[in-house]
C-alpha cells in the first residue's frame, strides 16, 4: 500500500461520522500492534532499490537512444546498432550477440522484420544483449551504454536542433493526452511541427501537409480493395484536399509508400510524370517543387495511412528535402501514430462504456446518475492532473456526451475530492455528498493505474438491493476487462485477440467487446 491507499483504507474501515477519539484510539492500536519482520523489511528495501535502479536504467537508455537518433526520427536502424555492438570487446562477444538477436526476433518479430528499433525495443534489445554477454548484467549494460555513447559524436548545433525537434514532437503527444478523445488538436500539432521545422531547419521552406487514412473501398470496389481518405490538411489546401479520395488506379506515389512501408521522396514533381495534383487551379507551369510521402505505421509497423508534405507553394529554387528533414518527418509520422492510436483507444473505451451503461440501466433502476471521467495531464505546474467529464447518464438512462471541454481541478472542486482520491489510490471510494450517496470506481490501465472513473450516484440509498448490487459488480468487472483488452491493442508486444466474429468490424469492436466478456463469464458459470 502507498500512502494515499493506506489513508483510503483507514477511512473506509472507520466509516463516516466516527468520533475523533475513536480514530485516535485505532491509530494508537495499529502503531502498537503492527510489527514488521526483518525479512519483510529487507524484502521491501530490495524492491525499492530494484525499482529505483530500473528507473535509472530506463532514463540512461532513453538518453542513449536520443543521442543516436540525432534527427528525432523516432527509431534506430537495427543493422547499424548491431554493426557497432559487434566491435564491442574487439568482437569477442559476436556469438552472444547472435543469441540476443535471436531472442529479440521472437519477442519483437515486426521490429526485426523492418530492422527498426523504437525506444522501447532498443532498451529491450540492449538488455537481452547484456544478459547474453559474460559478466554481471548490470555492469555489462553500463559498459555497453558507455561504449555506444562514445561511438557517436554530436556537435553543439546538432544537440540543439535535436532538442528543439523533440519539444515539437512532445507537443503532438501532449495534444493527444489533452484532446478529450478528439483528433483535431493532434492534426494542428502535427502541421505546426512540420511548418516550424521547415522554417527553422529547412531553409525557410513553405510547405503543404496532409494526412490520409487507409479505408476499405466500399464506394467503387472495382478500383481496388482499399482507398486513401484525406482526413486533414494545412488550412490553405483544405478547399482542394480535405475529404478527397485517392484510388489505386489514380496517378500518385502514395500507394507505393503504403506497399513498401518506406518514405518516397520526389525531388522535382514536374519531372516525375506520375504525381496526382489536387489543386487544379494551379497552372501547369507552377506545379514545381518537391514531394515527400511517408507511411503511417502502428506499433507493429503495419501501415494505416500516409503523411504527405510538398513545397509546391514555395517559389524558391531550394525546395528539395534533405536527409535530416526527411528523418524528422519520419519522427512526426511516428508521433502522430502514437497520438492517433491513443485517441482511438480512448474512443473505444467510451464506446464500450456506452454499451456497458445500456446493459446496466434496465437491471439496476436504483441508480440515479453515472458520470464517466477521463484523466488528463495538468496544464499548470500547480496541478498534476485534471478530470474531464465525458459522459453523463441520468436516472432513466439518457446519455449526454460532452464534446466541449468540461474539466475539474482538485483545488476548485472540494466537494468532488472523492473523485481525486479514487484516481490517487486506483481504488473504489464511497462517500455522501449533499445527502446523495456516491461510489467512485476507477478504470485502470495495464499498469493498474487509474486513467478514468465512473461516478455512480444512488441517491439517498446507502446500498443497493442485493440483486442490483450483483449486476453492478458484474458490469464493472466486464468493463474493466474490456478496457484492458482495448489498451493492449496499441502495444508493441501484443496483438488484439478476437473471439467473436463481429469484433473484426472495427467501428463496433469496442461495444461488442463488452458483450464478449459477458458471454465468456456466462460460459464459465455454466
Amino acid at each position: 500500500l502507498n500512502l494515499p491507499q493506506l489513508v483510503q483504507l483507514m477511512e473506509t474501515f472507520v466509516g463516516q461520522d466516527i468520533p475523533l477519539p475513536t480514530v485516535k484510539s485505532l491509530i494508537e492500536f495499529i502503531k502498537e500492534e503492527y510489527k514488521q519482520t526483518e525479512e519483510s523489511k529487507t524484502e521491501q528495501l530490495e524492491k525499492v532499490r530494484r525499482t529505483s535502479h530500473l528507473a535509472q536504467r530506463k532514463l540512461l537508455l532513453e538518453a542513449l537512444f536520443e543521442k543516436w537518433d540525432k534527427n528525432a526520427s523516432g527509431f534506430l536502424d537495427l543493422k547499424e546498432v548491431d554493426a557497432v555492438l559487434s566491435t564491442f570487446k574487439e568482437g569477442m562477444e559476436k556469438e552472444a550477440l547472435r543469441k540476443a538477436k535471436s531472442h529479440f526476433s521472437s519477442r519483437y518479430p515486426q521490429s526485426s522484420r523492418v530492422e527498426k528499433l523504437s525506444p522501447k525495443a532498443f532498451q529491450t534489445f540492449l538488455e537481452l544483449v547484456a544478459s547474453e554477454f559474460t559478466g554481471d548484467e548490470d555492469e555489462v549494460i553500463d559498459n555497453i551504454v558507455e561504449f555506444l555513447t562514445t561511438s557517436v559524436e554530436r556537435s553543439w548545433m546538432e544537440c540543439l536542433q535535436s532538442l528543439t525537434r523533440r519539444k515539437w514532437l512532445h507537443n503532438i503527444q501532449q495534444a493527444a493526452e489533452t484532446s478529450g478523445a478528439s483528433m483535431e488538436p493532434i492534426y494542428k500539432a502535427v502541421f505546426k511541427a512540420l511548418s516550424q521545422d521547415a522554417e527553422a531547419h529547412g531553409d525557410n521552406k513553405k510547405i503543404s501537409a496532409y494526412i490520409a487514412l487507409l479505408e476499405e473501398n466500399q464506394l467503387s470496389p472495382e478500383r481496388g480493395q482499399i482507398l486513401l481518405h484525406y482526413v486533414a490538411c494545412t488550412t490553405d489546401d483544405a478547399p482542394y484536399v480535405l475529404n478527397q479520395i485517392l484510388y489505386k488506379d489514380m496517378k500518385g506515389v502514395s500507394f507505393a509508400a503504403v506497399e513498401e512501408g518506406k518514405p518516397i521522396h520526389v525531388p522535382r514533381v514536374q519531372l516525375h510524370g506520375n504525381i496526382h495534383f489536387w489543386n487544379y487551379d494551379r497552372p501547369v507551369e507552377e506545379r514545381r517543387g518537391s514531394l515527400l510521402v511517408l507511411p503511417l505505421q502502428d506499433a507493429h509497423w503495419n501501415v494505416f495511412g500516409i503523411l504527405g508534405i510538398d513545397t509546391l507553394r514555395d517559389q524558391s529554387e531550394k525546395t528539395i528535402f534533405l536527409t535530416h528533414e526527411i528523418s524528422f518527418c519520419q519522427g512526426v509520422s511516428l508521433a502522430f501514430s502514437k497520438a492517433y492510436h491513443h485517441v482511438c483507444a480512448l474512443e473505444n473505451v467510451l464506446q464500450m462504456t456506452l454499451t456497458a451503461l445500456d446493459w446496466l440501466y434496465p437491471r439496476v433502476p436504483s441508480i440515479h446518475t453515472v458520470t464517466t471521467y477521463l484523466v488528463e495531464p495538468g496544464k499548470h505546474q500547480t496541478c498534476d492532473y485534471a478530470l474531464r467529464k465525458m459522459i453523463t447518464t441520468d436516472n432513466i438512462g439518457r446519455k449526454e456526451i460532452h464534446t466541449s471541454a468540461v474539466l475539474f481541478l482538485r483545488k476548485e472542486n472540494l466537494l468532488r475530492d472523492y473523485l481525486f482520491k479514487c484516481i490517487d489510490t486506483s481504488e473504489v471510494v464511497c462517500t455522501s455528498v449533499c445527502g446523495e450517496y456516491h461510489v467512485a470506481v476507477p478504470l485502470r490501465d495495464l499498469s493498474r493505474q487509474a486513467f478514468g472513473l465512473f461516478d455512480i450516484s444512488i441517491g439517498h440509498y446507502q446500498k443497493l438491493p442485493p440483486h442490483e448490487y450483483k449486476d453492478l459488480q458484474k458490469m464493472l468487472k466486464m468493463a474493466q476487462a474490456a478496457c484492458c483488452e482495448i489498451l493492449k491493442i496499441p502495444s508493441e508486444e501484443t496483438k488484439p485477440t478476437y473471439v467473436l466474429e463481429a469484433e473484426h468490424m472495427n467501428s463496433r469492436h469496442a461495444g461488442i467487446l463488452f458483450h464478449r466478456f459477458m458471454l465468456q463469464d456466462l460460459r464459465e458459470c455454466v
